[in-house]
């Protein structure tokens, strides 16, 4: 029995479409059943079948289209991790280093905070002291920062009031940083050389 196109399309389909749809059916009709095919398809394939076979190639571009995009989310990390790998700022955004003192003030002990990092570069600090003695005039303290194991460069200066003990001051580490910096405090005193003697370092 041949199969009627009306009834396997509809009135739905119109136009140009109907008409597309209407000469793939006849050359379908036309080219006849396959040869050692099962009787039951031995009318060979319809119209409908025509289209039922092309979802999954329909499928499968999604599931293409999937694998693209994924692909593109995991080259877009790889250039992230690389740019920031490339601007050596391997510190972590917040990061707590303890400080003790060392023979020079065997009695401080200290904090530093290193804040995350904002936008023009910089990464502030907030440093809490106990335990240093207030010095003499034109003398100060100075965080410094240590790279390769020796002071690097200057976070800024503090002074202890006579008679307090404890003491906070906001600093900033102007500087793209490192991993494996670190951070001393120093005592500089007047005419004495920089960057001083080391009165607080990290805690092993």
């Amino acid at each position: 029995m041949t199969p009627d196109f009306d009834e396997l399309v509809g009135r739905e389909v119109e136009g140009a479409e109907r008409e597309r749809l209407r000469r793939v059916h006849a050359l379908l009709l036309e080219a006849g059943p396959p040869p050692e095919i099962e009787p039951g398809l031995a009318a060979g394939p319809t119209l409908a079948m025509t289209l039922l076979a092309r979802r999954p190639t329909r499928r499968r571009a999604g599931r293409g289209a999937l694998l693209l995009a994924a692909a593109l989310a995991v080259l877009a990390l790889a250039f992230l991790g690389g740019y920031i790998a490339g601007n050596n700022q391997s510190v972590t955004a917040t990061r707590v280093l303890k400080l003790a003192g060392t023979p020079a003030a065997p009695a401080a002990l200290a904090s530093l905070q290193i804040e995350q990092v904002d936008a023009a570069g910089n990464w502030p600090m907030k440093l809490s002291v106990e335990g240093l003695p207030a010095l003499p005039k034109h003398s100060y303290y100075e965080v410094y920062l240590v790279r390769g194991g020796k002071p690097w460069a200057s976070c800024g200066t503090f002074v202890v009031a006579r008679g307090k003990r404890a003491t906070s001051v906001q600093l900033n580490a102007p500087y793209r940083l490192r991993a494996g910096d670190s951070w001393v405090v120093t005592r500089v005193t007047f005419h004495g050389p920089e960057p001083g003697r080391i009165v607080l370092k990290p805690t092993i």
